[in-house]
């Protein structure tokens, strides 16, 4: 213990002998600690954002949108071809086991209006499913009951956005908006939900009975018309392995003869989360891969000083291993110098790498999350590169002859 105290005092006083060459030699591993601290911030960030944006969406989801429309070759967008009913959604949810829910959306953006104060959102025609399917809570208030549902009631409820734009500070409960002139009672207010990861403000809608937006509001081509419905399966498993039958079921429904193509369009956003899930996993690792490089360049820098310094210490060597060093003893000594520079340079670069993760915070749009992994996983790395390129350097100390480097000038 005692001879490795020694030899931590011998480092640490040639490292302070030079100074300004120490902390140049650390630069690279310094860039190199707060660019991967940095880089794997906003990689983490990004995963994070989309787990909140799952999490918002509701899980193990299958959304079912009408088909596409085609007029004179020209081809309309997933929903111009009015073909999905709410009926179709509570036949999936009946018939096919692996689903637990069927939510009916028909929607649109309209301007709504309390007193003096308006504001255009979007208006939502659904039931009470739909919320069940996205996990949302209301904050105050009640949700549908059956008969709003089956008599198309004129009761909406809000997002927190619509009530802090139509109300300001007062209770909206019991109050009446109008939609396209159309009267709506108050009934509900949402929990807030804030932003999704591709900014859009999820509180910033309204919503009102399925039957009601078919009926009195939206208008429908075909009766009991909606825009698409929300699945919701068992499982995650079962995102996959009900498509078919949800295929099945609805070309049966719609009469669609062998020759025919699907009238509908199935998407299973799970798979689409999971994917970008795993492209932004494979992002994080490349960012973090590329700022390492920095890592690796410093390592080299490290190596170099150290050469430099094994050639104006050979006397040193020589003197210390006449009275009695030995091999190894001149090895720790140039490699703990090695790792003394590495390891501070990283303690530097972590601080460097805060300061870099609050600036991407103030002015992008990036929100950067540091977890303690990957402070610790660059630093560890830093101490490593030290020891890697420190070896060569104290190895060649180790090997040179006493004799020839006592009379080295």
């Amino acid at each position: 213990m005692s001879d490795m105290k020694t030899i931590f005092k011998i480092a640490t006083r040639a490292i302070k002998a030079n100074k300004m060459r120490s902390v140049l030699t650390s630069l690279g591993i310094i860039i190199g600690v707060a660019a991967v601290i940095v880089m794997l911030a906003i990689g983490n960030g990004a995963q994070i954002s989309l787990q909140n944006e799952m999490k918002s969406m509701g899980s193990n989801l299958i959304i079912v949108r009408s088909g596409v429309a085609t007029s004179s070759g020209a081809r309309g967008g997933h929903g111009s071809q009015p073909t999905m009913k709410a009926a179709d959604g509570d036949a999936i949810q009946e018939k096919i086991a692996k689903i637990r829910l069927a939510a009916p959306v028909l929607e649109e953006t309209t301007q709504i209006v309390y007193g003096n104060a308006n504001w255009a959102t979007g208006v939502t025609g659904t039931d009470n499913r739909l919320f069940e399917i996205k996990d949302w809570d209301l904050a105050y208030g009640r949700l549908f009951s059956e008969t709003d549902v089956k008599n198309a009631s004129k009761t909406a409820i809000l997002g927190q956005t619509v009530v802090h734009e139509l109300f300001g500070d007062l209770d909206p409960l019991g109050r009446v908006i109008r939609i396209k002139g159309i009267p709506f009672q108050v009934v509900g207010v949402m929990k807030k939900r804030g932003q999704n990861s591709m900014g859009h403000d999820q509180d910033d809608v309204v919503f009102i009975p399925i039957s009601t937006a078919q009926k009195k509001v939206m208008g429908t081509v075909l009766p009991d018309q909606v825009r698409h419905i929300m699945l919701q399966a068992v499982d995650t498993q079962s995102t996959y392995t009900a498509q078919d039958e949800i295929r099945q079921l609805l070309r049966q429904r719609h009469n669609l003869g062998i020759n025919k193509d699907d009238d509908f369009v199935i998407m299973n956003l799970t798979q689409m989360m999971e994917m970008m899930e795993n492209s932004t996993k494979i992002m994080t690792i490349l960012l973090g891969s590329i700022a390492s490089i920095s890592l690796l360049v410093g390592g080299i820098g490290i190596m170099n000083i150290m050469l430099v310094s094994v050639t104006e210490r050979t006397r040193e060597i020589g003197i210390r291993m006449a009275i009695g060093a030995k091999a190894w003893d001149i090895r720790w000594q140039f490699l703990t110098e090695a790792l003394v520079l590495s390891l501070l340079g990283g303690m530097f670069g972590v601080i460097l790498g805060f300061a870099g993760i609050e600036l991407v915070s103030v002015f992008s749009t990036l929100t950067p999350k540091v977890s303690v992994f990957y402070v610790l996983l660059p630093f560890s790395f830093a101490g490593f590169v030290g020891l890697f390129f420190g070896f060569y350097p104290a190895y060649k100390a180790s090997q040179l002859n006493p004799i020839s480097a006592l009379r080295y000038e």
